[in-house]
């Protein structure tokens, strides 16, 4: 049972999604992605049919980043618990209505081209987090 957020956990989600039909119903997916939960910083490499890699980083790399996602630990537990309970996002907690409902931007980037990628394989990425479903998530003392 990974902690969320750690390598392991964003890797056993990428493994799921990896052995799921999801690039074979929706297509190749070329991004370089980033996850900020509180301090700490992921990357995740979308190459072609597969999440490729996944890595700890720091916050220096998520300007290279096409783009990246960012919200409260609270924010992120809020939403696993919503995909854990019902096997998907709901409405509120898609990575769209995220995107257009938060006060504070949620998908960030430098260059507007390059996290245009949020949006052009955003069904991939609902994927990839509806996937987490299926697995059992611990976090961290302090995350509510």
């Amino acid at each position: 049972m990974p902690d969320f957020p750690s390598v392991e956990w964003f890797q056993q989600a990428a493994d799921l999604l990896n052995k799921s039909d999801s690039f074979k119903r929706l297509g190749t997916c070329d991004t370089e992605m980033g996850i900020q939960v509180g301090n700490r910083y992921f990357e995740l490499d979308f190459e072609a049919f597969e999440l490729a890699r996944v890595k700890e980083v720091d916050a220096a790399r998520m300007e290279e980043l096409d783009f990246y996602l960012v919200q409260s630990p609270e924010a992120w537990k809020a939403m696993l618990d919503d995909i854990k309970a019902n096997g998907i996002a709901t409405h509120e907690f898609t990575l769209n209505s995220l995107d257009l409902r938060s006060d504070t931007e949620f998908a960030l980037g430098k260059d507007y081209n390059r996290r245009d990628a949020f949006y052009r394989f955003n069904q991939t990425f609902q994927d990839y987090f509806d996937f987490t479903s299926k697995m059992e998530t611990t976090y961290p003392v302090g995350v509510a």
